[in-house]
């Protein structure tokens, strides 16, 4: 298909028990979507097979030039290759873009869910008015994405903006990445219910209810999560930091407490005129930012969108 041809692309956002699809025009229109189950066992071929069906029927007439794929774990620099897929059986260093590629007829790159959702928020989202930011997802880990001059950051090797895995606490509980006392292991899903046994639903549904222990539990999570926020923020001086992921449903009863902390601990020349919002795209965010990769991969992409 000749670069004047494409008027389409298709987000993919490949998760453990679900891909999401959606096609994009230009403007981030999205003509149509659809969700397929991931196949069980999850293995490369089968999934291969599964996204590529699910391409040739929401793209019959091959209106779409470029497929860009949120993968559940990191890529390589190049996009191409799934290093490491989570919650999918042996995934290792697998040549996702080629093999799609050839099942497809279309161009395809890959970049993690957790960056995707980020070029989502930044395209569509949250962060629209802004060319420097951050995302931070809350959810059963602690996802992140830096966007730097509108772009995805993601270091020498693909493998850059692990923001929830950054040290929150030398000597906190060990981290699956083998860090200790990683944000992740204070600010995740998981981490809530070490703490109190319950589900951040539960817990925000108590707070609004004015239970005094929920409402004192965000706070100190509130605080937890400002610290570690702090040090990013010192790092890269975002003009935004977006929040997102399923437990940001509570963001109203732990934002003050986190604002607050962010102001105690970073100066105000490293935070001027920074601001901290929630993500606005929800679950969609991963499917918006797999497009937004596709069209900025594009030979007939142009920045007027941004």
């Amino acid at each position: 298909m000749g670069a004047a041809q494409v008027q389409q692309v298709i987000g993919v956002d490949l998760g453990g028990t679900q891909i999401k699809l959606g096609r994009y025009e230009r403007d981030g229109n999205c003509i149509q979507a659809a969700v397929v189950p991931t196949p069980q066992p999850s293995t490369p071929d089968a999934v291969v097979k599964a996204i590529a069906t699910a391409v040739e029927s929401l793209d019959p007439d091959q209106c779409c030039g470029s497929i860009g794929i949120g993968t559940p774990g990191p890529a390589d620099k190049e996009g191409r290759i799934a290093r490491v897929a989570i919650n999918l059986s042996g995934w290792n260093d697998i040549p996702l873009a080629d093999q799609l590629e050839q099942k497809t007829g279309r161009a395809v790159i890959l970049a993690n869910d957790a960056n995707c959702a980020g070029l989502g928020e930044y395209w569509l989202g949250a962060g629209k008015e802004f060319q420097n930011l951050i995302l931070l997802t809350l959810g059963t880990g602690v996802g992140g994405a830096v966007i730097l001059n509108g772009q995805l950051f993601v270091g020498q090797h693909g493998a850059a903006g692990e923001l929830g895995l950054i040290t929150l606490n030398p000597d906190g509980p060990p981290c699956n990445s083998g860090n200790q006392g990683s944000l992740e292991q204070h600010a995740s899903v998981q981490a809530i219910r070490r703490q109190t046994g319950l589900e951040p639903g539960e817990l925000g549904a108590r707070a609004k209810a004015g239970d005094l222990e929920a409402i004192a539990f965000w706070q100190q999570y509130g605080r937890e999560l400002g610290a570690g926020l702090a040090s990013l923020i010192y790092v890269l001086t975002p003009e935004a930091v977006i929040i997102g992921g399923g437990v940001s449903a509570s963001a109203d009863f732990f934002f003050p407490a986190m604002k607050a902390e962010i102001e105690r601990r970073v100066l105000p020349s490293s935070r001027e005129g920074m601001q901290i919002l929630p993500a606005l795209l929800g679950n969609q965010a991963g499917t918006v930012g797999a497009a937004k990769l596709a069209w900025q991969r594009s030979p007939s992409f142009h920045r007027a969108s941004d």
